[in-house]
Formats: structure tokens, C-alpha cells, sequence
């Protein structure tokens, strides 16, 4: 995923927009809380200039759930700025369930990174984070905790 690549785990808050926009509040906040330049959230976006060149390299990248598990592609200009479910499979295939927890998907993103230190050049990346291929874009996993969603995970890349 590179150095412009992020995972977040947030509370979920009745809808993953819900949590996706209380999740951005939270990383303004932390990245931006004493800027002077951009006071608001919306005044970041309204530096299309910064945005569509540079980015913030954070979650802040995304604007929109997209509820299509199909791949993003690049030749589709719909699909860039968004977080999209990760597949009923591709959850089964890194999590051995349809619903993981908060522990399965942080040490999922753990290992991701371990593989990824740890891989040689132009191998395939078969971990977690290595579904995300596509820059401007990225996943939602949605955690549970007795079959009840408690948490989201969202992870993918921005940036140069």
C-alpha cells in the first residue's frame, strides 16, 4: 500500500456514512485542529487545487460510500474518492468469517504490514491490504461483536 496508504478502525454509528463522517471530524481535527490555513472541513475540499493533486493522504481523501463490491476502476471517474464494502468472500478468505471482529481486522492490518516489509519487489500482495490497488479509493469492513456490527474498518490509499 506505500507510504500514502491508511487504515482506520471507528466506532460504527448507525450507518457506515455516519461513521465514515465522524471518522473525517475526528482527522481534521487531529491534522488540521491549529491550521491556519483551512478552519473547516469544507474549506480542505474547497482547495480542489490541493485535493485533486496532492491530498491529504488520510481518510479525509474520501467523500462518498459507495455500496458496490465491485472493484473500483480507474477509468471510471465515479469511482475515485469512495470506500466501498470489501466482498462477502474477500471477508471470508482474510477472516474466515463474513464478520470479523475489531481484533481480527487489526491484526490482519498488522500482518498486512509485516507481508509487505517483509515481500520482495513486484510480488503480489495476498494480505488484507494488499485488495486495495487502486489509488483515491478505498474499503469498509464492517466488525462485530456478537453478530452485531460495533465497529468499521475502513483502509486504502491516496495520495502519490
Amino acid at each position: 500500500m506505500g507510504a500514502s496508504g491508511w487504515s482506520y478502525v471507528t466506532p460504527y454509528r448507525k450507518s457506515v456514512g455516519a461513521s465514515l463522517e465522524a471518522l473525517q471530524g475526528e482527522v481534521f481535527a487531529q491534522e488540521y485542529g491549529d491550521d491556519e490555513e483551512y478552519s473547516t472541513i469544507e474549506e480542505l475540499y474547497a482547495d480542489e487545487e490541493f485535493m485533486e493533486e496532492e491530498g491529504t493522504h488520510s481518510i479525509l481523501d474520501v467523500r462518498r460510500v459507495v455500496e458496490s463490491t465491485k472493484l473500483p476502476r480507474e477509468s471510471c471517474t465515479d469511482d475515485y474518492f469512495t470506500v466501498r464494502p470489501l466482498a462477502p468472500a474477500r471477508l471470508v478468505i482474510h477472516f474466515g468469517t463474513d464478520r470479523p471482529t475489531v481484533q481480527q481486522y487489526e491484526g490482519a492490518v498488522a500482518q498486512s504490514y509485516e507481508s509487505m516489509s517483509a515481500s520482495r519487489p513486484g510480488a503480489r500482495d495476498t494480505s488484507l491490504l494488499g485488495e486495495h490497488e487502486m489509488r483515491w479509493t478505498g474499503f469498509y469492513v464492517l466488525l462485530h461483536s456478537e453478530n452485531q456490527p460495533t465497529h468499521v474498518g475502513f483502509f486504502g490509499a491516496s495520495g502519490d
